[in-house]
């Protein structure tokens, strides 16, 4: 057995056993999975690795086995000598998948951890002070620490320790039963002997290492509170130096002691599986000894044999305590999200950010004039629009205007290139910036398909894209400005359905975290607004949400009774 998979199957054994009895919030597996998306790519390159140095696995015993009997005993030096350079190039093949894993593991971990650790450091510091008065600094320092780092190992070590023991179990099992049935039976038989005492080892070790976890955060306590300026003048004027001494001297040497029983339990449990092991293969070899002499199994067969069954009882161990390695992960993870899913006591006051207001009514009943006067293509006559307190008419034109994104349902497009049209929201928009905000906008795959890509010229109007792509540019271009404000006229009128449903997924995207007002046609379309006003002859007629106006039995009702009739 390989140190490494020595050393995976004692981490997995000494994991404390009682994390497997918690239970994990409702959506906290699907909340874990939103951190991976960023990274599903090189996830499965890593994965893939995991999978090929599995298959690696049993690939040299049975290139063993035909070098033995189709090369060594029928005095065949060319076949040797093929077979021994096609081991050679697959141990090498297997340090370079080695290596390309470990690359894309430290990469997601190191980003997931990256990713975990500033989340967690910006949420902490909006917290308000009596939150820090009420929290040890250990115990955040803790989170964001020891708990990111467990946490990321559920999509590294844990994930790959998963996929590659099962993958592995299954190979080298079923080399096993192809190459000899009755000798892997007996090995299977010798996994009992082969767990117990590793299972007592773990046990030992679990509570020992919970212990000395324990002593050494009581230390770090008691230090970052003495080291400090006020601790250590406290302890000058009022504390007794000896007994400060032998109150940490005293968890020093439990600590300390500690540590020995945990290397000599260490070292008994890498005895412990190299010495059953090897007994396993004892038997193996006596077992095949006697069906090789009584040529039941021939010489390579038996060597293949007692080179997998050293690489059975790792994966073996490994998978005995899968339970706790993956919920030690999401365990970790969920204690990640108790600091981010605290509400700090201290708030600004809610901003009408992110709220929908739609514009519904017959033709004709003024709703595109009304949106008109936001910008300040016209002026009010008569009362006032306010945006953010301030009467838009004491603001100045550009700078009302910079703050307010439109998309028409006939979105214009000069005639020029795909690029020009995009930076005429933003002159100085880098490439990275275009591509950003038209993968948003759901029109990045149609542009990266187009010869010339954002270089692509539009024609006149636009007349070289489709009603949908022209209006997913048109938004690609509105998150490019990124307005405070935005508003959408009759946005996703004249699409058919497959085009609609993009336009509405880029929406979503372009809608977030900004005030909207939607003037619609079709009234299914914004059930879900916060607040629907009803436009009749230039008037605001009804107002309230969908459920309210209807329940209203006025205009709006009837329009969508009308609607809902016809449709």
């Amino acid at each position: 057995m390989s140190q490494h998979a020595m050393w995976m199957s004692f981490r997995s054994l000494t994991a404390d056993a009682s994390v497997k009895d918690q239970r994990l919030k409702a959506g906290t597996v699907k909340r874990i999975a939103s951190y991976a998306a960023p990274y599903r790519t090189a996830l499965i390159f890593f994965l893939l690795t995991v999978v090929v140095d599995a298959v690696l696995v049993i690939t040299s015993p049975l290139l063993l086995k035909r070098l033995i009997d189709d090369g060594v005993i029928p005095g065949n030096p060319g076949l040797v000598t093929q077979l021994a350079l096609l081991v050679g190039l697959i141990a090498i093949l297997d340090a370079i998948f080695s290596m390309i894993g470990r690359w894309f593991s430290a990469r997601i971990g190191e980003n997931l951890i990256f990713d975990l650790r500033t989340q967690v450091f910006s949420h902490v510091q909006r917290q308000s002070i009596a939150f820090f008065t009420r929290t040890q600094t250990g115990a955040l320092i803790s989170r964001i620490n020891s708990d990111v780092i467990g946490a990321q190992q559920a999509f590294t070590t844990t994930l790959a320790g998963l996929v590659s023991n099962i993958l592995t179990l299954i190979l080298v099992v079923g080399a096993l039963l192809t190459l000899s049935w009755k000798i892997t039976l007996l090995a299977l038989a010798l996994l009992p002997v082969f767990l117990f005492p590793t299972k007592w080892v773990g046990r030992k070790l679990q509570g020992l290492t919970r212990e000395s976890f324990n002593l050494n955060a009581e230390m770090s306590a008691t230090m970052t509170e003495r080291f400090n300026v006020s601790g250590a003048l406290l302890v000058s004027l009022y504390g007794d130096q000896s007994n400060e001494r032998n109150y940490f001297s005293t968890r020093a040497r439990k600590v300390a002691n500690i540590g020995v029983s945990i290397a000599l339990l260490q070292r008994m449990f890498f005895i412990a599986l190299t010495s059953i092991a090897s007994i396993a293969t004892a038997f193996a070899y006596g077992v095949g000894g006697h069906l090789a002499i009584n040529k039941e199994i021939t010489l390579g067969t038996l060597l293949a044999i007692t080179t997998l069954l050293v690489r059975l009882y790792g994966p073996l161990t490994a998978l005995s305590n899968v339970r706790v390695d993956v919920m030690t992960a999401l365990v970790s993870f969920e204690r990640v999200f108790e600091v981010l899913d605290l509400v700090p006591m201290v708030r600004d006051k809610e901003s009408p950010a992110g709220s929908l207001t739609a514009l519904v009514g017959p033709s004709g009943a003024g709703k595109t004039t009304i949106s008109s006067l936001l910008p300040r293509l016209y002026d009010v006559t008569s009362g006032s629009i306010k945006v953010g307190g301030d009467d838009i008419r004491e603001l100045k034109v550009d700078s009302l205007r910079n703050s307010i994104g439109v998309v028409t349902q006939d979105a214009h497009m000069f005639h020029d290139s795909i690029a020009a049209n995009l930076r005429y929201a933003k002159a100085d928009a880098t490439e990275v910036e275009m591509e950003d905000a038209c993968r948003a906008a759901q029109i990045w795959e149609m542009i990266q398909s187009l010869p010339n890509g954002l270089d692509t010229v539009v024609g006149e109007r636009g007349h070289r894209l489709s009603g949908g792509e022209k209006q997913r540019l048109a938004i690609a271009r509105l998150l490019l400005k990124a307005p405070r404000i935005v508003i959408l006229d009759e946005a996703t009128a004249h699409l058919d359905s497959e085009n609609e449903a993009l336009v509405q997924e880029a929406l979503a995207t372009a809608l977030k975290d900004r005030t909207s007002i939607v003037i619609a046609h079709r009234l299914s379309t914004v059930r879900r607004a916060d607040q629907i006003l009803v436009i009749e002859s230039g008037e605001i007629k009804e107002r309230g949400r969908h459920e309210e106006l209807l329940s209203l039995n006025g205009l709006y009702a009837d329009l969508y009774q009308r609607q809902s009739f016809s449709a």
